[in-house]
């Protein structure tokens, strides 16, 4: 029977008699390790920034926006020909059970002032079938009224960076700031969502009647005209099997014959996100990939020491051998070494990548996301590069014969 504590004693023994060789053995291992979480934790916090982002825009998204325009032989971008309407969103949620909801957009960048302050901002037209479908609740104040919409009232509803930059500490309610020149009298104030991904503040925009824009704030080609149509469908999968069916009724609704292209596009969020969220993976599996290849690199560096220690041994192997050690006693002892390095060096590694992934949390702006499985997958992992190469150089010393290892100088 193999007495791994008498074995564990002798490998850490080997171990403290070279310090400085075994602390370059391990070297590799602690860098592999610590570039595994590293990476894998970069990845990670990619993975959730994306899905953040996803909950910030809402979940299962269509966007419909106007489409290309052509004028002599010239095609313009998305956008260039104003074809969408309000009342074109409203039919496709009456119409397409697999449509939830349908929120109109008209927004602009536009001049903002309260007083003596004054803060340039996207101003967003809409009604509040928006923030149903983006699930943003109001920090207080109210929605707006069907008067609102119908009448188009002069109401404007603000996010917080908005609200910091003009009013401070000072409660908006009910304060009147002018948007283009036009007084807007302030009824709602957003809870906070902050950055997306991509660095957009999410919190820098001002929300007003889809109504009060086309009328009296942006100017219209046409009445009813929007800028695009936000969708929310009923599941992920309707995201999918519901664009013909939007697709056919916006035809119709523009009268658009046979051989005409569409006047719009449809751009499936949902899709995209998932895209995004799949190529992310792919990154921290390829990052995770190269960082492990240190950790390979680490593993020839304590194979090649193992030897040269088999080497140095050979003495020591044969009287072992003599006094009644068996072959497989050999390789155990030489396998904990290994394996002892690996382990060693794998919890060094663990403490240098946490370090690591703190202090790139404080200098940089990147999400950074540690979970205990990125922690014990290296972690395993080195102790079974210390086994995979430590086996060669154990089975070795195991194969020495006891008479020539005895006479070994």
């Amino acid at each position: 029977m193999i007495d791994l504590k008498t074995i564990t004693k002798i490998a850490l023994r080997a171990i403290k008699a070279n310090k400085m060789r075994s602390t370059l053995t391990s070297l590799g291992i602690i860098i592999g390790v610590a570039a595994v979480i590293v990476m894998l934790a970069i990845g990670n916090g990619a993975q959730v920034s994306i899905q953040e982002d996803m909950k910030a825009i809402g979940s299962n998204l269509i966007i419909v926006r106007s489409g290309v325009a052509t004028s002599s032989g010239a095609r313009g971008g998305h956008g260039s020909q104003p074809t969408m309407k309000k009342s074109d969103g409203d039919a496709i949620q009456a119409k397409i059970s697999k449509i939830r909801l349908a929120a109109p957009v008209l927004n602009e960048t536009a001049q903002i002032v309260y007083g003596n302050a004054n803060w340039s901002t996207q101003i967003t037209g809409t009604d509040n079938r928006m923030f149903t479908i983006k699930e943003w609740d109001l920090d207080y104040g109210r929605f707006f009224s069907e008067a609102d919409i119908k009448n188009a009232g002069k109401v404007a509803i603000l996010g917080q960076t908005v609200k910091k930059e003009l009013f401070g500490d000072v409660d908006p309610i009910n304060k009147s700031i002018r948007i283009k020149g036009i007084p807007f009298q302030v009824i709602g104030v957003l809870d906070t969502r902050g950055q997306t991904g991509m660095g957009q503040d999410q919190d820098d925009e001002v929300y007003i009647p889809i109504t009060t824009a086309q009328k009296k704030v942006m100017g219209t080609s046409f009445p009813d005209q929007v800028k695009f149509i936000m969708l929310q469908a009923v599941d992920a999968e309707s995201t999918y099997t519901s664009q013909p069916e939007i697709t056919e009724l916006l035809r119709q609704r523009h009268n658009l014959g046979a051989n005409k292209e569409n006047d719009f596009i449809i751009r499936n969020l949902t899709q995209m996100m998932e895209m995004m969220e799949s190529s992310t993976k792919i990154m921290t599996i390829l990052l995770g990939s190269i960082a492990s290849i240190s950790l390979l690199v680490g593993g020839i560096g304590i194979m090649n020491i193992m030897l040269v220690s088999v080497t140095e041994r050979t003495r020591e192997i044969g009287i072992r051998m003599a006094i009644g050690a068996k072959a497989w006693d050999i390789r155990w002892q030489f396998l904990m070494e290994s394996l002892v390095l690996s382990l060693i060096g794998g919890i060094i590694g663990i403490v240098t990548g946490l370090l690591g992934v703190q202090i790139m949390k404080y200098f940089t702006d990147f999400t950074l996301i540690v979970s205990m499985f990125y922690i014990i997958v290296p972690f395993a992992f080195s102790g079974f590069v210390g086994l995979f190469f430590g086996f060669y150089p154990a089975y070795k010393a195991s194969l020495l014969n006891p008479i020539n290892a005895l006479r070994y100088e």
